[in-house]
Order: C-alpha cells, then structure tokens, then sequence
C-alpha cells in the first residue's frame, strides 16, 4: 500500500494544509454547476482525511469511506449527491465501449470500475468524450485562460506530473475551489495555487445532452 500522502488514485496531495479555508457559502441558482457547488460544500467538516490506497468497490454506486478518499472522490460524490450522476457507472460504460480512448498510464489491459473514475487522467478523458471541455494545454503556470463560473472543475499537473482536480464553488473575479489535496475537502481561494500548477484542464457541466 502506497503512504496516505502519496498519490495512486491520480490526485496529488498537499505538502502542507492549507489554514486560509472558508467554510460554506450560500450559492444562489439551480443549474448544474450550482448543484454541483452546494453538493461538494457538503463535503467540508465530513470528509477529514486523505486515503490513496487501492480500495474494492460495489458497483455502481460504489465509494471508499465517505471521511476519507482523494480529489477526484470530491468530484465524485458531487455529481452524484448533486445531479444524480454516477460518473463511476459512466466512466466504466465508455471505458468498456472504448478503452483505448482513456490514457494508458496503468499498465491495465481492461476496464476497472474499482479504480477509473478515481483517476484524474480519465476523468479528464471522460469530461472531453462529453463535450464538456473549455480549455486544455500546459500553461507553464496557474492561471486557466477561460473564466471561471460556478460549479466548473479545474485541473492541474505537478512538476513530477501527479494530477489533481477541484470544484469552483465560486466563479468570478475571485474564485474559491473545493478540493482533497491531503487533508480532507477543503474550501479557499484559488490564488496563489503554490504546488499546483501548471493548469491543464478546464471543464464545465452544462447537463445531459
């Protein structure tokens, strides 16, 4: 088993906690991404530490320990609690319809619902496959081109290439993100973004097509 603070799922862990966090806001709006905001907030004060260990899942449905997990278990239990959205099932389901789409980072000959949709690179794919992209590149710093609105999900590469996503839970000129980044669901702004760069992905859920 891989150290708590290293990374398997595909998220990228903090070296330290963050202290400039925000607890919940009140996010006005019914649409996607609004659903998406209020969902992740539930997620503060529950979800309090980092697991990246390779964890056996029910399918569909399935989740690691809701205090625990990585960022993309954020991302997860939001589309789910907020629009209904099992992305554990989708991913699976497209990754069986087309499995040399999704990036082939983990040696695997075959579709893994246990393990998938918790890593970023194929959430990314995912998102892409859906039309959901606005934005990707290697910036070579933190800033993502496009604005930021409520509910969209942002994406970044480390310098050793560990991928970490969140959720903006505040679009604007001063965005906030939600995220798992080593210790439980965090909320605060997302500038300075110190360990997390460059960005890499812009993503925003606009509902079923």
């Amino acid at each position: 088993m891989l150290s708590r603070r290293r990374v398997l799922a595909g998220g990228l862990s903090a070296l330290a906690p963050l202290t400039a966090c925000t607890g919940a806001l009140a996010i006005e709006g019914d649409g996607p991404g609004e659903r998406l905001a209020r969902a992740a907030q539930t997620q503060l004060g529950v979800t309090t530490d980092y697991e990246s260990a390779y964890v056996a899942l029910d399918y569909p449905g399935g989740d690691v320990p809701r205090e625990t997990g990585v960022c993309a278990d954020v991302l997860i239990r939001a589309f789910r609690d907020g629009l209904g959205i099992d992305l554990q099932q989708r991913l699976h389901e497209d990754m069986t319809a087309d499995f040399a789409a999704y990036p082939a980072l983990w040696g695997l000959e075959a579709p893994d619902p246990n393990i998938d949709h918790r890593r970023v690179p194929n959430l990314e794919t995912w998102f892409d496959r859906q039309g959901a992209r606005l934005w990707t590149g290697r910036s070579g710093g933190g800033d993502f081109p496009e604005p930021i609105q409520t509910g969209d999900l942002l994406a970044w590469r480390s310098d050793g290439g560990a991928s970490h996503i969140a959720i903006a839970t505040r679009g604007g000129d001063s965005p906030l993100i939600l995220h798992n980044a080593g210790y439980g669901a965090m909320q605060h702004a997302l500038w300075p973004m110190g360990l997390w760069r460059p960005a890499v992905g812009h993503y925003r859920w606009m509902g079923e097509a």
